[in-house]
């Protein structure tokens, strides 16, 4: 039996289908890779060894791999302009528009974080080790961690 597809999912399924008839290879490549990133997740869940296994696939998941995805880029972005690649520096951060444009919409803007940050710093003080895992922990799948930790940073001052 099939699942329901996550919006996210039916996003980049189009927009790929679009990215198809436009000639548009990398967008196309790009989307691809993401979905496949999703269906690996899914299809490792199917190990018994994998600690999440048979648990299904949720929407907070989808958008993980896409920021796993985004992390990878930039990761890349700086070896292969460190190593004089600057023409897979380029595209890789390509592919990073490409795959940010599906995180924005999810992401919470820096004045959303800030508002439950101060929170967390009003219940535990201006300890950042206290209010930074509790923040990591709220905010999960919902904003940037290195966000996060600046955010947390300039407020446990």
């Amino acid at each position: 039996m099939a699942r329901q597809e996550f919006p996210i999912e039916q996003q980049l399924r189009k927009d790929a289908q679009d990215a198809q008839r436009a000639r548009d290879q990398l967008k196309l490549d790009t989307l691809r890779m993401a979905l496949n990133s999703i269906h690996n997740l899914e299809v490792a869940r199917t190990d018994r060894k994998n600690p999440e296994y048979a648990q299904p696939l949720t929407e907070a998941d989808c958008l993980r791999v896409l920021e796993q995805e985004v992390k990878k880029r930039n990761q890349a972005i700086p070896l292969y302009k460190q190593g004089g690649r600057l023409e897979l520096a380029e595209k890789e951060q390509a592919e990073l528009d490409i795959l940010q444009t599906y995180l924005k919409s999810s992401q919470m803007s820096d004045e959303e974080i800030r508002e439950v940050v101060s929170a967390l710093v009003a219940e535990n003080g201006k300890e950042f080790r206290k209010v930074m895992p509790q923040a990591a922990k709220q905010l999960k799948g919902r904003a940037d961690g290195a966000r996060i930790q600046g955010i947390v940073k300039e407020l446990t001052q």
